[in-house]
C-alpha cells in the first residue's frame, strides 16, 4: 500500500464537495456530527460556553490559549509534525510535509505513522485543508515558526525571503553576482532566484564542492541549531566567504544567521534531527511472582492504615494550630514526622492524603487547630480493605502534590503542607497514567523508571518540557538528581511511583490486582492505554479493589501476650475494641509484624482517667492475655491506682485537696512547686495561682498522681478520643481545564451548534434597504405581527432577531404555529423544539429565500 493510499485511509473527511475548504470554518461545516463532537472531546475549553455557530467555534479554536492547551496535549511526532508544518509554505503539500519529517533518504516507520498525526491534528483543528493544501492554524504558526526571539525547536531560522527583507537590492545583486546567478531587475526575482539555488539539491551540492573546508565547518556548528551566530566587524574570511553567497545572511551588526533553505539542504531535507514517529517502550527493571507483588503491596497497605490511625490518634486531644496564610508550620511538621518515624516529606504526604479523604481538617474556631473529623469514627469502623479503599481513591483524583512541601511559590513564599498553593491540576492525569503504563507490563512486572518517564515526556513533551519544546508555564525545580529530568511533570510521575508503593497499590515497583481492579483494568492481563478509564464506575471498582485485597490484609486477632518486663506483644492486628482500649492503657514502643507495648505509670494513669477501675484493668488484662497476668504489672497498676486520685484539682483559679494534710506539706515544701504560686487554705486544701491543666501536669512531673474534680466535687473522666472537627467535606481537587464532556453534553452541543449555525447561514431575501452583514433584521412592531401571522397562516418560515431578558441579542429561525396574546409559539430550528417568544423582544423579521424554505 503506498503512502497515499494510507494517507487516504487516515484522512479526516472534511467535505464531499468538489470546492475546497477557504476557511478553517467552512472546513468545520463539512464535518459531521462526529468530527465535531471528537473536536470538542479533545479541547474541551471550547464548549465554555456553548459556541453560537461553526464560525464562532472556528474563532475560538483559534485563540492563542486554547491553541496553546491543544499544542500541550500532543505527543512528540504530533507535535514534530506541526512544527514541521511551521517551517513549510503555507499552504503545504503533503508530500512536503513527509520530506521535511523523512528527509531525502524516506523513513518507511515514519511514513507509516504520519498519516495518524495529520488526522489527529485535524480532528483537534490545528491543520486545516486538503491534502495538496494542509495549512497550520495561524495562531499555531505564530507559536512554532522560528524567530529570533522564540527559536524553533526545529533549530531552524528564517527562510532567505524573510532574512533579505530589510537588505539593500544592491546588496542583493551582489550575493547573486557571487554565487554565479546571473543578475536580475528587481529584489525579489534575485531573492527567488538565490531561493532556487539553495532549494536545488544538485545544484547545491556542486556549489558547495568548492567552498573552502573552514567555511563548511562553520555550516556544521549551526546546521541543527541555533541558526545564529555573533561576529565581529571584521570577521574571519570562512565567515566572510559565507556572508558574501548569502550562506549566511545578517540579522544585526554582530549576528548572523544560517538561511533555512541552506540548512535543509545541509540536513538532507529532514526538520528534525531525531524524528520520533513511534513511543518509546516502558522497560522492566525486574520480575516478580504477582503472589509475591500481591503480598507485598498488601503489607504496604496495611501499614498506611496502621500510620493513618496513629497520625489520627495522636490528634485525637485537638492538633496543632493553622497558620494564618494556612497549612502546619515547620515545626508541627518535625513533630508529627518524628511521631510516626517518617521522614518530614513522607509525613506531609500522609496529612495531605488524611486531608484529601475527609479524615482530617481545621476545627474553624478563632484559635483555629487540626483535628480528626467525624468521618473519621465512621471510617474506623469499616473493615480494613474498605478503609483502604477509602484512601487510595481521593488519593488518584486530587490535585494536591505533597511533594511540594518545602519549596518556594512563584513569589518566594515557603509552601506548607495542608497550605494554600499546593494544587496542580496535572497531578490526577499523572498518577493515573503512571499506573496505566505499569499496567501495561506484564503482571509482577517492575518497570525501570528512566524508561517510564521517556515514555511520559514522549506522550506530553511540551507540559514535559523537553528539548522538543518549551517548558510548561509554572514548573518549578527543586532539584532531582544527576541526569534526571526536573520539569513538573516528570517530578509528579516520581511522587506518584513512591506514593503508590506507599499506598499498596504497588509492591516491589509492579502493580497489584487491587490496583487493577481500581484503575478498571485487566487483571489477568496488560492492559493497552486504550483501556484506561472504562465504564465501570468509580464506586464499582473501589468495591472490587477491596474485595481483592481482603483475603491478603492479616486476619485481625483478639489477644495479646504479656511478658515480665512491663510489655505486651500483639501477634497481629488487634480487633478494633481492644486496640482502642490497649491504647490507653499503654504505650506503643515498636510496630511492625508485631507490635509491642509497653505500660508505665503514666500509661496506666491514663487508663484511671478514662474511667476504669483497677479491678477493671485486671479482669482486661487477663481476659485478652494468652499467659498469665506478671505479678509486676499487677503490682503496677494497683500501686498507680491505690495513688490515684488522692489529691484533687479544682478551679480556684484552682485548687489542690487531699485527706492527708502530710502530702500537702510535702508539695509545699518541694522546690519544683514554686512556679505553681500554691499557698494552704485549710489544712487539706491548697490553693494556686496557675490553672487547673497547668497544676495537673506540675503535680505529675513532680511523681503525683492527681485527678481532675468538677464543681461538685466529682472525679471527671477524660478521653483520648473526645474532641473533632464540626462536619467536615472532603477538598474538590482543583481541575486542570475545563472537565471532560460526556457523550450527552456532546451530543446537545453539536446540535445546539449546528442549529445556530444554519440560523447565521441562512439566506433572506432582500428588504428595500440592505441591512449591515451580521446586523439583527429591524422592522416595525406593526410590520413584525402582520409578518408573523402570514407566516403562522402559510406555515412558512422565517429568520428573527431575539433580546432576551438578559439583554442578550441572538438570531433564531422559527416557523410559526400561533400569534396571540402578544406572544409567538413556533417550532425553533435554532434550538430543534417548540418556544414561546414576546413579540416586544423581537427586533424584527425577516422571510427566507426561497432555495431556503
Amino acid at each position: 500500500m503506498g503512502i497515499g493510499e494510507l494517507d487516504r485511509e487516515a484522512h479526516v473527511a472534511e467535505g464531499t464537495g468538489a470546492v475546497a475548504p477557504r476557511t478553517l470554518a467552512e472546513a468545520l461545516r463539512a464535518r459531521g456530527d462526529e468530527g465535531l463532537a471528537a473536536l470538542l472531546r479533545a479541547r474541551p475549553d471550547l464548549l465554555n460556553p456553548v459556541p453560537n455557530d461553526l464560525t464562532q467555534l472556528a474563532t475560538r479554536a483559534g485563540t492563542r490559549g486554547s491553541v496553546v492547551r491543544a499544542l500541550e496535549r500532543l505527543d512528540r511526532f504530533a507535535l514534530q509534525t506541526a512544527e514541521a508544518l511551521a517551517v513549510a509554505p503555507d499552504p503545504a503539500p503533503y508530500s512536503v510535509l513527509l520530506a521535511l519529517l523523512t528527509g531525502d533518504e524516506g523513513d518507511p516507520v515514519i511514513a507509516a505513522a504520519l498519516p495518524g498525526a495529520v488526522a489527529l491534528l485535524r480532528e483537534q483543528a490545528l491543520v486545516w485543508g486538503e491534502d495538496d493544501r494542509l495549512r497550520l492554524v495561524r495562531t499555531a504558526r505564530e507559536l512554532l515558526s522560528p524567530s529570533p526571539q522564540h527559536p524553533s525547536p526545529t533549530g531552524l531560522g528564517p527562510t532567505v525571503a524573510e532574512a533579505t527583507s530589510g537588505m539593500s537590492p544592491g546588496r542583493v545583486q551582489e550575493i547573486i553576482a557571487a554565487v554565479g546567478l546571473a543578475a536580475t531587475h528587481d529584489p525579489v526575482s534575485a531573492v527567488a532566484a538565490l531561493t532556487g539555488l539553495f532549494t536545488d539539491r544538485a545544484r547545491m551540492s556542486a556549489f558547495l564542492d568548492g567552498a573552502p573546508p573552514e567555511a563548511l565547518a562553520v555550516l556544521d556548528r549551526l546546521v541543527w541549531g541555533p541558526p545564529y551566530g555573533e561576529v565581529t566587524s571584521n570577521p574571519a574570511p570562512p565567515v566572510r566567504w559565507l556572508r558574501d553567497r548569502g550562506l549566511l545572511l545578517p540579522v544585526s551588526a554582530r549576528t548572523m544567521v544560517l538561511p533555512r533553505e541552506v540548512a535543509l539542504h545541509l540536513r538532507g531535507g529532514r526538520a528534525h534531527r531525531t524524528p520520533e514517529p513511534v513511543a518509546p517502550e516502558v522497560g522492566v527493571l525486574r520480575d516478580h511472582r504477582p503472589q509475591v507483588v500481591d503480598s507485598a503491596a498488601a503489607g504496604q497497605a496495611y501499614t498506611a492504615l496502621a500510620t493513618v490511625e496513629e497520625l489520627l490518634k495522636s490528634w485525637d486531644e485537638g492538633g496543632p494550630q493553622v497558620l494564618r496564610a494556612g497549612g502546619l508550620s515547620v515545626r508541627d511538621l518535625r513533630r508529627t514526622a518524628a511521631v510516626l518515624d517518617v521522614t518530614e516529606e513522607v509525613a506531609a504526604f500522609w496529612l495531605e492524603l488524611c486531608h484529601g479523604a475527609g479524615l482530617l481538617a481545621s476545627d474553624g474556631e478563632a484559635d483555629e487547630r487540626y483535628a480528626p473529623t467525624p468521618a473519621y469514627d465512621d471510617w474506623l469502623d469499616l473493615p480494613p480493605a474498605e478503609r483502604w479503599a477509602r484512601l487510595v481513591t481521593p488519593w488518584l483524583a486530587s490535585t494536591r502534590t505533597p511533594g511540594l512541601v518545602g519549596g518556594q511559590d512563584a513569589k518566594g513564599r515557603a509552601l506548607s503542607a495542608l497550605g494554600p498553593d499546593l494544587d496542580r491540576g496535572a497531578a490526577p492525569e499523572v498518577r493515573h497514567r503512571v499506573l496505566g503504563l505499569l499496567a501495561t507490563l506484564p503482571p509482577g512486572a517492575a518497570a525501570d523508571p528512566e524508561t517510564l518517564f521517556a515514555r511520559l515526556r514522549w506522550e506530553r513533551p511540551l507540559r514535559g518540557g523537553a528539548a522538543t519544546g518549551p517548558a510548561a508555564p509554572g514548573a518549578e525545580g527543586t532539584g532531582s538528581g544527576p541526569g534526571l529530568p526536573d520539569d513538573l511533570r516528570s517530578r509528579l510521575a516520581r511522587w506518584a511511583l513512591a506514593e503508590a508503593e506507599l499506598l499498596g497499590l504497588t509492591g516491589r515497583g509492579a502493580l497489584s490486582a487491587p490496583a487493577r481492579a481500581l484503575l478498571n483494568l485487566p487483571l489477568a492481563e496488560a492492559a493497552s492505554p486504550a483501556d484506561e478509564g472504562g465504564g465501570v464506575e468509580e464506586s464499582v471498582a473501589a468495591e472490587r479493589a477491596a474485595t481483592l485485597l481482603a483475603p491478603l490484609l492479616p486476619e485481625a486477632v483478639d489477644h495479646v501476650l504479656l511478658q515480665a518486663d512491663l510489655t505486651a506483644v500483639a501477634p497481629g492486628p488487634l480487633r478494633r475494641p481492644l486496640a482502642d482500649a490497649l491504647a490507653v492503657l499503654a504505650d506503643v514502643e515498636s510496630k511492625g509484624g508485631a507490635t509491642v507495648y509497653r505500660f508505665t505509670p503514666g500509661s496506666v494513669r491514663r487508663a484511671l482517667d478514662s474511667g476504669l477501675t483497677a479491678s477493671g484493668l485486671h479482669d482486661f488484662l487477663a481476659a485478652h492475655s494468652r499467659t498469665p497476668v506478671p505479678q509486676p504489672l499487677a503490682y503496677l497498676v494497683d500501686d498507680v491506682a491505690r495513688r490515684h486520685g488522692h489529691l484533687r484539682v479544682g478551679a480556684a483559679s484552682a485548687y489542690v485537696r487531699c485527706d492527708d494534710d502530710t502530702v500537702l506539706g510535702e508539695i509545699l515544701a518541694d522546690r519544683r512547686s514554686a512556679a505553681l504560686g500554691l499557698r494552704r487554705l485549710a489544712p487539706t486544701v491548697l490553693a494556686a495561682q496557675a490553672g487547673p491543666a497547668a497544676l495537673l501536669d506540675g503535680l505529675r512531673a513532680m511523681g503525683y498522681a492527681p485527678a481532675a474534680e468538677s464543681a461538685e466535687g466529682d472525679v471527671l473522666v477524660t478521653r483520648a478520643d473526645a474532641y473533632r472537627t464540626p462536619a467536615r467535606t472532603a477538598p474538590v481537587p482543583v481541575p486542570d481545564g475545563p472537565p471532560a464532556p460526556d457523550a450527552t453534553l456532546l451530543g446537545a452541543a453539536v446540535k445546539a451548534i449546528r442549529a445556530g449555525d444554519r440560523a447565521a447561514t441562512a439566506v433572506r431575501r432582500e428588504p428595500a434597504a440592505p441591512a449591515p452583514a451580521g446586523s439583527l433584521p429591524r422592522t416595525s412592531s406593526a410590520e413584525t405581527l402582520a409578518t408573523v401571522q402570514a407566516a403562522a397562516m402559510t406555515g412558512s418560515t422565517v429568520w428573527i432577531g431575539y433580546v432576551n431578558a438578559d439583554g442578550a441579542a441572538s438570531q433564531r429561525v422559527i416557523a410559526p404555529v400561533r400569534v396571540e396574546g402578544g406572544f409567538v409559539t413556533g417550532y425553533d430550528h435554532t434550538a430543534d423544539e417548540m418556544r414561546t417568544y414576546p413579540l416586544h423582544r423581537i427586533t424584527g423579521v425577516a422571510e427566507l429565500a426561497d432555495d431556503q424554505v
